[in-house]
């Protein structure tokens, strides 16, 4: 596995990823959610972050991570990638590679905290809507000095 910059024919498998991710994940989303979601993610979001892919030597993407500053804005696996150590991966890239000190998590997604706070986020904070104005409230987290 390797983590390379992903280049604009990387967003079609990339979107893939994140749809079948988000299915598998955020179960408080219904179908319509996701419908309205997807073409944001592909037009707005995915462009507006430095984007990493997770690649196996195949070139098959298993992931993918999204930073913008020291936040990172999107981390998402393949349903079939995940609980193999990728997202330690990827995290750990985000962080030593990067400089990532801060993610927000939706507080719906108990499986993403526990990841984030097992890596070594806290929670230093709480939004009771997420970013596009719609109840679902958003967890912000930081990464504890080493």
């Amino acid at each position: 596995m390797r983590i390379t910059p992903a280049l604009p024919s990387d967003h079609p498998q990339i979107l893939e990823v994140w749809e079948d991710s988000v299915r598998a994940t955020h179960d408080f989303l219904s179908e319509q959610d996701i419908l309205d979601l997807k073409p944001q993610v592909r037009n707005l979001y995915l462009p507006a972050v430095d984007l990493y892919c997770l690649k196996d030597k195949a070139g098959n993407l298993h992931g993918f991570l999204g930073i913008s500053g020291q936040d990172v804005e999107m981390l998402f696996l393949a349903s079939s990638s995940r609980g193999k150590g990728l997202g330690r991966m990827l995290l750990q890239y985000a962080v030593s590679a990067l400089g990532a000190v801060r993610v927000d998590v939706n507080e719906q997604n108990p499986k993403a905290l526990g990841f984030y706070e097992h890596m070594g986020f806290a929670v230093q904070g709480r939004s009771p809507r997420d970013a596009q104005g719609r109840p679902f409230p958003i967890l912000h987290l930081q990464r504890n000095a080493d």
